[in-house]
Formats: C-alpha cells, structure tokens, sequence
C-alpha cells in the first residue's frame, strides 16, 4: 500500500530500533493486503454471480501474484507538494490500473487464457469492488500508522554536537514533525554564544568537552555530531569521549574517516546523516535475529528439558540451597539484566552483589562448569528477550565498570544483547579473566562481530560451538583467524 507520511518514519527506523518488530508487522501488512483485498473480492464476487470460487485455479493465482507484484512499496519519495491522502489515492487508482492492464492482456492476447475460466461481467464488478476496497484499506492503514504505530514508540533524547546550519536545520526539521519521536535538548559548542550568534530556538547546554559527562548524566539516547568536515580532530576527540557511552551516534554531513560501528548513510526529513556507531539489528534484520532466537531456544529447551532436570535435581542434593542463580549483568545498551544459571558454589553468607552465593565449587558444580552445562537455563533469558544465542558474553557488573574505564570501545559491544556464545568465546576468549590484554582482545572480537554480523556469520559460530560442546574442538580454541571467518560471511 502506499506509504504517504509513513515513508519518511521508514527513512529513520534505525533510529527506533526498539520497536522494529511492529515496523516488520506492518510492512508485512502493507505487502500482503492488496493480494488479499483481491483474492477476498474476487471471492466475494464470484458467489455472488454464482460461479465456483477455486483458490487454486490459474486465474486467482495470476490475479493474487499480480495484485503483490504491483502494490509493493515505492522508495520513490512522496512530492511535498501534494496532500498525504491525495498521493496516496492516486497511487492505488494508477498502480490498479497497472494490474487491470495486465490482466485484460492476458485475457484478449494469449491463446487459451486461463482467465477465461470466468465471464467478464465477474471480472467487471470484481475490478470496480477491489478498486473501492483498496482505497479504503489505503486511507485506513495510513491512518493507523500515524495515529497508532508511530505513538507505540518510546520518545529518544537527542543532542547535537557542534552549532552549524545542517545540525540546526535537522533540529528543526525533528522539532516541526512530533511523530518522529525524537527530542532535540540542545547544541554543544567550543564557541561563545556571542561569537556563534545562535538563534533564539539554540538551546546551546555546553562545549564539547561536556558532551560525554552530559549523555552519561542524562541518558541521551542519539548524538548528532555537526562538526565541520576541517575540524577532524575535535571530531575524533569526541569520538573517543563517547566510546564509554551507549547512544547512537550520527555525524552530519559526510564523515568516512572513521572506525565505525554498521556504517550506512540515510538520511532524516531530506538531511543526509551517516551512522557512525550503531546496532546491526535494525528493521527486519532485527526482527529476522529475535525470530531466530526464540525458534531455537524454544526448540533446545524442549530438547534438554529432561536432562535439566536432572541436572536440578543433582545440584539440590548436592549442597542446600536453591538451584537456579540470579546474577546481574550488562545488556542491552547497558541496561542492568537478571540472567539464570544453575547453582555451581556453596552459599556463604556474603556473596558479591552481582554473583551472589561465590561460595566454594560443589562437585556437582565443578563438573557443570567444565561441561558448560551450568548455563543452560539461559535459554530462558534468550526466549525473555534478554539475550541473544549469539552476542558478546555478559560480563558482571563489577567487570564492566572495572575495563570500561581504560579499554577504548568497551561499552559499544552492549549496542546489541549478550550472547550465549560469540566470536570471542569459540576464539578462547571467555570466562572470568583480570588480564588486561586478555580482555581487550575480547573486546576487539566483539566489535569484529558488530562489524562485519551477518546471518551466515551467526550461523558460523553456532556450528563451531556446537562442534566444541561435542569434543570436536577443544576450547579454549585460538586457531580460528575471526578476519578470515569474519570476511568469508559478509
């Protein structure tokens, strides 16, 4: 259907990756519903002139592909000039025609055309219905876009670092259009406000040397950096300020000397901005990965279900106590989670506050660690939500705030959901480890893996922690280059 005011909140889905399974629902919807409106109408009319409705038969299969082929969505963006509804009216009338114009050459022009399995005063009635319900379902959708869809989304704190004309055009472009639900706080610059001549609607809240402490303080979730294309330096100063948060970063214009984190250029009410640190899993890639999730974790769960109760069983008898372990940790975008294991330590009364219970090892609890065993009811945190079968490991809470502060990078492997194995768990880089290197190769694996993720890649690492679960490869295992692996996905 036609996408009207909707196309431009498409343009920034990236920025609303939260809710990016309602954005694939209702582009599913858009896809599908003008082959249904017709197979339905056709239905509907072939009953009511009395003729045999077969979902099966030629005619509907080339009426329902044709309906699908010619109603998918347009990136050709909507003229300012013309009304929402308008556009979007007239777009239906012409592509409809398209298919009306097909049809009726398929039935005067091919010999023996299966349409002709129908009369015509069907074909008739049945084009004039379809028309009426494809423009209702059009302004109906459309509707429901704007008044349901975009307001089912969490409004995002946004900054701009740097006072120039294509940061404050942005400003206001956001500030004019509520439903992209992003909230412009202010500017940051080193210059005075007299020298810079701000306009009144600037809200200029620091220089740029507040930036970091400011997203920090007051959870800004989007950073806009409108440093000149000159000013490289101030640029990468504040790049390098901001590894230690977890918003998303923008630079506007064109910024391409960077290591960047899922670089790709878009752009927001006709700006052009190119991510410069942002997740992977947006729009249908994440959707395409939580779906994958939830299919194998179900699928694993129900598979192992007997021998975690066993296992249950076995670490309830070995020490009093409870068997499932509460630990927190990091997750997405830094957000404190709860993640459940099976109890390997004796309880003592005073545990760590993110590892409660760091008593000594039971035996029964020795064995699960070596055999991994102890973090199978983590599958339940990946059905949650919580976790990923494939992500950076969660680390403690403790750890985290211990290597955030002198390990470039380390934050930016929370803009995607921790993993029950990773690129750096199968290369041997996993546990609990106090060595500096150890865990900045960690880390430099995990930011490989938000680099470079592919489906294929996760795919990859999943058969390659399968074969090391079973005895095949050995961990820790460092033979594995993750370049190599990391290019043949992509």
């Amino acid at each position: 259907m036609p996408e009207g005011r909707f196309k431009d909140f498409q343009m920034t889905q990236a920025l609303l990756t939260r809710q990016s399974f309602l954005i694939a629902i209702m582009g599913a919807v858009q896809a599908l519903m003008p082959a249904v409106i017709a197979v339905s109408s056709f239905y509907v009319t072939a009953l009511f002139f009395g003729d045999r409705f077969d979902p099966s038969s030629p005619a509907v299969v080339i009426v329902a592909l044709l309906s699908w082929l010619f109603f998918q969505p347009s990136r050709r963006r909507r003229s300012p000039l013309i009304p929402a509804r308008v556009s979007a009216l007239a777009s239906v009338m012409l592509r409809w025609l398209s298919v009306l114009g097909v049809l009726l050459f398929i039935y005067q022009a091919v010999p023996g055309s299966p349409l002709k399995e129908y009369p015509r005063h069907v074909y008739f009635a049945w084009s004039i219905a379809t028309t009426a319900g494809l423009m209702l379902a059009s302004l109906t959708l459309q509707e429901i876009k704007r008044r349901f869809l975009i307001h089912a989304f969490d409004g995002r704190s946004a900054i701009v670092a740097g006072y120039s004309a294509g940061g404050l055009k942005l400003a206001r472009q956001l500030k004019r259009n509520p439903n992209m639900r992003i909230d412009v706080a202010g500017f940051f610059d080193d210059r005075s406000e007299v020298l810079l001549n701000a306009d009144r609607d600037a809200h200029i809240l620091g220089k740029l040397r507040d930036v970091a402490e400011y997203v920090k303080t007051h959870r800004t979730d989007v950073i806009f950096v409108a440093l000149p294309n000159r000013d490289v330096q101030s640029v990468m100063t504040l790049m390098d300020d901001l590894r230690d948060t977890t918003a998303s970063i923008y630079y506007v214009p064109d910024c391409l000397a960077f290591d960047r984190i899922q670089p790709r250029s878009d752009q927001i009410q006709g700006i052009p901005v190119i991510a410069m640190c942002e997740s992977p899993f947006y729009g249908f890639r994440g959707v395409g990965k939580r779906w994958t999730d939830v299919v194998f974790a179900a699928l694993a769960l129900l598979l192992v279900s007997p021998l975690m109760l066993l296992i249950a069983a076995s670490v309830k008898l070995s020490s009093p106590g409870p068997v499932i372990q509460r630990q927190r940790r990091y997750g997405l975008d830094g957000r404190e989670i709860t993640i459940y294991k099976f109890r390997t330590r004796r309880l003592v009364e005073a545990g760590a506050q993110d590892n409660p219970g760091a008593g000594p090892l039971t035996r029964v609890g020795r064995g699960l660690r070596d055999s991994a065993l102890d973090g199978l009811p983590l599958f339940v945190n990946v059905l949650q939500g919580r976790m990923s079968l494939v992500g950076p490991q969660p680390h403690t809470i403790s750890h985290s705030e211990q290597y955030r502060k002198y390990i470039k990078g380390y934050m930016i492997r929370y803009k995607v959901a921790p993993g029950l194995t990773g690129l750096a768990r199968i290369n041997g880089c996993a546990g609990v480890t106090d060595n500096p290197l150890d865990m900045q190769a960690r880390v430099n694996l995990d930011l490989d893996y938000l680099r470079h993720w592919s489906p294929l890649l996760d795919v990859k690492i999943l058969v390659v922690t399968l074969a090391q679960c079973f005895g095949r490869e050995s961990p820790p295992h460092r033979n594995l280059d993750p370049a190599r692996m990391v290019t043949s996905s992509d």
